[in-house]
């Protein structure tokens, strides 16, 4: 889990205007926030099968929103991939 502080830094930074907390990119930016925390546990917690599957279902639901925003606007889809490094 996300601290607020973290989730709130994180929509302020990929919104596209002041009152966006639900947008693709900052859905796949708070998910990918989240994946990178529980791939962390996961390291740690090799055995730990219930978050390993709630893990598959993060990437699963970010990958959703990136085919999305790719058919909706591919230039939006292009710099949230650059900003947050991921490999598509």
């Amino acid at each position: 889990m996300l601290s607020k502080r973290k989730k709130q830094t994180a929509i302020k930074e990929y919104a596209r205007h002041e009152t966006d907390t639900g947008s693709a990119e900052v859905q796949i930016a708070l998910l990918s926030k989240q994946i990178k925390a529980l791939a962390d546990h996961l390291k740690k917690h090799s055995k730990d099968n219930h978050s390993r599957r709630g893990l598959l279902m993060m990437v699963g639901k970010r990958r959703k929103f990136l085919r999305f925003l790719k058919e909706e606007n591919e230039a939006r889809y292009d710099k949230i991939v650059k900003k947050l490094e991921l490999e598509v």
